[in-house]
């Protein structure tokens, strides 16, 4: 599957903004860990982009993203992709097979938080957040209440990065892409 199918199937299935700009976001920094562990950025973003994409049908653990996975197969998408996107949802329990099942589950959570960690600063910018910044905003259980703060240091173990170096990345893969996050570089 290249981008532009899987951007189109985004187009498809999510209608709600939110969800489109963390499609974007997720993908942002997928690529740029496959760029990181020189794999296939193409097919990376594409996991990011579609981890998702399902999730305004389905909203339940019940159905997200079982229910997408089996609508991504009836359109031919290959299984290492359809297994990355299963491998986001900790509750399936999946055991990593691949580097990217292992970054998709990393970059989900993160990105959503730096992004609310950058549009809380003065500038709204990317290049503020810090992740000191963002382990105090972590310790805040008020903030992005809907984020679990052990999923986030578990994606950073299980991709074998540092929680800081993994926060600094992210933040820096997604400042290409800001505009289209409504948060500025």
């Amino acid at each position: 599957m290249h981008r532009e199918e899987a951007w189109q199937t985004l187009l498809e299935y999510a209608q709600e903004e939110r969800t489109r700009r963390h499609g974007i976001a997720v993908e942002a920094a997928m690529q740029a860990y496959a760029r990181h562990f020189h794999e296939d950025e193409e097919k990376w973003g594409v996991v990011g982009l579609l981890h998702d994409f399902d999730w305004e049908i389905h909203p339940t653990e019940e159905l997200h993203p079982m229910a997408g996975s089996k609508l991504l197969a009836a359109r031919g998408v290959p299984e290492d992709i359809r297994y990355a996107i299963l491998c986001h949802a900790p509750f399936l329990e999946k055991p990593y097979t691949s580097a990217m099942d292992r970054a998709i589950f990393a970059c989900d959570e993160l990105s959503g938080f730096v992004i609310a960690c950058a549009l809380v600063r003065p500038g709204r910018s990317l290049a503020e957040v810090e992740p000191a910044s963002v382990r105090r905003k972590m310790k805040d259980k008020a903030f992005a209440r809907a984020v679990n703060r052990d999923d986030l240091v578990r994606g950073a173990a299980d991709l074998g990065v540092d929680l800081d170096e993994h926060i600094r990345f992210v933040a820096e893969a997604l400042r290409p892409v800001a505009h289209q996050l409504g948060v500025n570089p």
